[in-house]
């Protein structure tokens, strides 16, 4: 007879250990913005996973820090998903060369200035300036968007190499003006910021309520966003003279009228 021990995690199936991360996955997944805390209930709904599964995948999450629960049973994301999204943060775009480009551009438009990357088939908001506004148009940092809609949507697809005339408009300008796009309330205008290597990081983006950011504000507002987004590429190593050339003919095109 064979008295060999079997070393830890050998008699379990191949797949088990992806499967259970899929799940932890999937329940990490379940929280949003508007539902930060979550019942176990309401995770077995968002996630058809029985209870029993939940609880134990939930038991490695809690011990990770990755959720926390509250005194009334609830779970929330925890304090170790925070500094996972602050290393992520500081890994794809760095905040020093940013945030005060945006703050700038906040504080000469006084509306808000949020910028996105790419994340799969939407975008995710990583760094936000608000208006200076008390009625502003409202996305948090880490709030996630189509990729489809909305100015800052549309840029990241254009350059990110998406085919069509449209995306070939938006690279051609370097920008793209959206009113009641992905929000029938709201306009904004976005730009694209390449990092090393002309990659793409992401798309700033300037936006507002349409009773007050309308199509000629925004067409006004259209060579500092364009200024703004050279000056975050040049601090990131890259030439600019595209964008700098296509915040020139926007100027041009407003002294015409």
């Amino acid at each position: 007879m064979d008295t060999r021990r079997k070393s830890k995690g050998q008699d379990r199936p191949a797949g088990e250990g992806v499967a259970a991360l899929d799940r932890a996955i999937a329940i990490l997944g379940a929280f949003t913005a508007s539902d930060p805390s979550l019942s176990l209930a309401e995770i077995a709904t968002r996630t058809g996973f029985y209870k029993s599964t939940i609880l134990r995948i939930c038991g490695s999450l809690l011990r990770g820090q990755l959720l926390e629960r509250s005194e009334d049973g609830r779970y929330r994301i925890g304090q170790g998903a925070f500094r996972l999204g602050t290393l992520y943060q500081r890994s794809v775009v760095t905040a020093e060369i940013l945030l005060p480009v945006m703050r700038d551009l906040a504080e000469l438009s006084w509306e808000s200035v949020a910028f996105y990357v790419r994340a799969g088939d939407v975008r995710t908001c990583l760094y936000r300036i608000e208006s200076k506004h008390p009625i502003r148009y409202t996305v948090r940092e880490g709030d996630t968007l189509p990729l489809g809609l909305g100015s800052g949507g549309r840029v990241l697809s254009a350059f990110s190499g998406e085919q069509g005339a449209e995306n070939d408009k938006i690279r051609s300008a370097y920008c793209w003006l959206s009113i009641g796009d992905r929000d029938p309330e709201t306009s904004g205008i976005s730009a694209p910021v390449f990092g090393p290597g002309r990659a793409l990081l992401g798309a700033m983006t300037l936006a507002g309520p349409r009773s007050r950011v309308d199509r000629a504000f925004l067409l006004r507002m259209t060579p500092p966003l364009l200024e703004a987004a050279a000056q975050a590429t040049r601090a990131f190593g890259n030439d600019a003279h595209d964008l700098e050339q296509a915040a020139q003919d926007a100027r041009a095109r407003l002294s015409e009228k």
